[in-house]
């Protein structure tokens, strides 16, 4: 049986990943940096699904706590064989020069550092393997900037440019690296971008039906269920009424 990491397992994408990938089979290691939403998770997983899992409570952002984390797995989990670099956010929605630099650091360091941190501890195993299958979980905002977007389109871009040069680089390993490139999705994304504030998120999705967490699972189940002599690229996965990052067409319920 495999085993799969997925970070950023607290909400969001990544719980509907890791308890997709549970219902397909997989073990997993699920980390996040809220505790008692991962033994959440972990209580359900054990309810639903016959296979085993193993928390890993840190932040991404902390080198050192990627280090001791990875480092402390049981011996059982040693061998990832897929690994999803899903922790990521935005933070702010301003012009760049309105923007906070405190922002910046911290999507620069959670999708863009985060995942080189994490990727680098697991990378060995996998050469050593000569098998495995790395997908990061990237945006349109890593295809196309828009108003407001700069760092975290930046960042996002650099989750893009980062799945290339690992593709390169990691195929005369028999490994394959995947990107999920989500448009507007309806989780916490929006309410963290506005610091908490649930009206400005749900703003963000009036007059649209946009995805949900299980869409983007639905595409990671696709991208790890080919058969090995197939590797999906990249999978741009937009709600119906987004045409691209900032044209959308929106209907007015209200006057309806």
């Amino acid at each position: 049986m495999n085993t799969a990491l997925v970070t950023g397992a607290t909400s969001g994408f990544g719980r509907a990943i890791a308890l997709r990938l549970a219902s397909i089979g997989y073990n997993l290691v699920v980390t996040g940096r809220r505790k008692e939403l991962l033994d959440t998770l972990i209580q359900e997983i054990n309810q639903q699904y016959k296979v085993e899992i193993h928390a890993l409570n840190f932040d991404v952002r902390d080198k050192n706590a990627c280090e001791k984390a990875m480092n402390s797995l049981p011996e059982r989990f040693n061998q990832i064989d897929l690994l999803v670099n899903n922790a990521g956010l935005a933070a702010g929605a301003s012009p760049f020069q309105d923007s906070d630099l405190e922002d910046y650091e911290r999507m620069i360091d959670t999708n863009v550092k985060g995942l080189l941190y994490v990727t680098k501890l697991i990378v060995p195993g996998m050469i050593e393997r000569k098998s495995g299958h790395i997908v990061n979980i990237s945006s349109i905002a890593g295809i196309e900037v828009y108003p407001t977007g700069n760092v975290y389109c930046a960042s996002k871009h650099a989750v893009n440019a980062i799945t290339k040069g690992l593709r390169i680089d990691l195929v005369k390993h028999g490994i394959r690296v995947s990107s999920i490139s989500p448009g507007m999705a309806e989780t916490e994304f929006s309410v963290v971008r506005y610091h908490g504030d649930r009206e400005k998120a749900k703003a963000v999705y009036k007059g649209l039906q946009p995805l949900t967490a299980e869409d983007i699972a639905d595409a990671l189940e696709f991208i790890v269920t080919r058969p090995p002599h197939v590797m999906i690229n990249d999978i741009q996965i937009n709600p119906s009424q987004q045409a691209n990052t900032y044209i959308s067409h929106r209907i007015d319920t209200v006057n309806q």
